[in-house]
């Protein structure tokens, strides 16, 4: 880029590029029937630039009216005991935490209800949400009393629906106007000082650190360390309770409620710019080392004949895919979701395929796009007599 872009979180104009990915595909978990639609795919560049000022990344390249978070986007995690897990861990422990008991909850970015539904058997009263890919029908506990869903994007014309608690999960990472965006929720809340915020966004830092290409795709146009996540909400008009990380460190969270005077300071990892630059200038001079490494790994494996599958068959595995440029030397995505089954991956076309397809493939190695999930999968191919190295990116 010919000037420097200025940083839509805190208004700095002094952002600097460090990785570019040109012709991905523009969604990942969009459901595409045939290979020849997922190979036609629309694509977009990334090109992440990292703001000094206040920690945070930016695809500067990134074009929203490319996105369609219509019926056909597909991202739940619910077939996952491991991820049910921490899901219902985490609900019970806001609602006791912030007294949640008989309290309206206002989820932004609400998938199907499934969070609103646990917030709810935990003690919250009723829940609201906003999705524009919900399908209705498809979570029998929305069911227009307790459980509400406005299928939409949230924006201005619906601050007037207040909570006591607003919830905002894997959803700020995917809006370009961060500032602008938590400033509306800050204008939703007004005068209710006594409500309660969560957003819960990916870490960038264990991107960064572990070199992550495969975590860095189209939709995810916003990267968040606690610096630039501390900053943006304290800039928005509220005092930072708390910055956490938690499902084996790749999900920061903040907990925040209105500032009713100038705001409170940052906790301690809040205030840490340094550390997250030179994670930024670590992953700067080392992905395309790592990038390299995993082709010519993939190129050992098809050589060898033991027939490498991908497990996720969502974002993580089409950015690997697509950024390795993969096509015959990976045949199959393995996703435990039935309703991707059949489904093929965006930009590259593997079709994705239920475990189960694994007992006749017998693939020699399994590389898990996620490793928290390494014990759940290795328990399944164990189950299935399997004999599989487990590897990850």
């Amino acid at each position: 880029m010919s000037t420097k872009p200025t940083c839509p979180n805190c208004g700095n104009a002094e952002m600097d590029s460090f990785f570019s990915a040109p012709n991905v595909p523009v969604h990942s978990v969009v459901l595409l029937k045939t290979r020849q639609e997922a190979i036609d795919f629309p694509t977009g560049d990334i090109e992440l630039a990292f703001c000094r000022s206040c920690g945070f990344v930016s695809n500067v390249a990134f074009d929203a009216d490319l996105q369609d978070y219509s019926h056909e986007y597909e991202s739940t995690q619910q077939y996952s005991p491991t991820f049910n897990s921490f899901h219902s861990k985490l609900a019970e422990g806001l609602v006791e935490r912030y007294g949640l008991c008989g309290k309206q909850v206002v989820e932004i970015g609400c998938g199907q209800g499934e969070f609103l539904a646990l917030l709810c058997e935990a003690g919250a009263d009723k829940g609201i949400g906003f999705d524009p890919a919900f399908v209705a029908g498809r979570n029998e506990a929305v069911d227009g009393e307790t459980i509400s869903i406005v299928k939409d994007y949230y924006s201005e014309q619906y601050t007037g629906t207040k909570g006591d608690f607003y919830c905002c999960k894997m959803t700020l990472e995917h809006i370009g106007a961060t500032h602008e965006f938590v400033s509306t929720v800050r204008r939703a809340i007004a005068d209710q000082t006594d409500s309660i915020v969560f957003f819960q966004v990916p870490d960038a830092r264990r991107v960064l650190r572990d070199l992550g290409f495969w975590d860095i795709y189209y939709e995810h146009c916003s990267y968040f360390s606690p610096p630039s996540l501390g900053r943006l909400f304290r800039d928005c008009g509220f005092d930072v309770l708390d910055l956490s990380t938690d499902y084996d460190d790749q999900y920061l969270m903040v907990e925040a409620r209105p500032a009713t005077g100038a705001p409170a300071s940052l906790p301690p990892e809040g205030e840490d710019l340094e550390g997250i630059t030179k994670d930024v200038e670590y992953f700067a001079s080392n992905w395309k080392a790592k990038v390299d490494g995993w082709r010519q790994t993939l190129a050992q494996m098809k050589a060898d004949n033991r027939r490498p599958v991908i497990w996720g068959g969502g974002s993580k595995g089409v950015a690997f895919l697509t950024t390795l440029g993969i096509t015959d030397e990976i045949a199959y995505a393995v996703d435990i979701n039935p309703l991707k089954h059949g489904t093929f991956m965006a930009g590259t076309g593997q079709e994705v395929v239920s475990p189960e397809f694994l007992r006749d493939y017998d693939p020699k190695a399994v590389i898990v796009m996620n490793p928290i999930y390494i014990p759940e999968i290795g328990e399944q191919l164990r189950d299935m007599g399997i004999d599989a190295e487990l590897l990850t990116p």
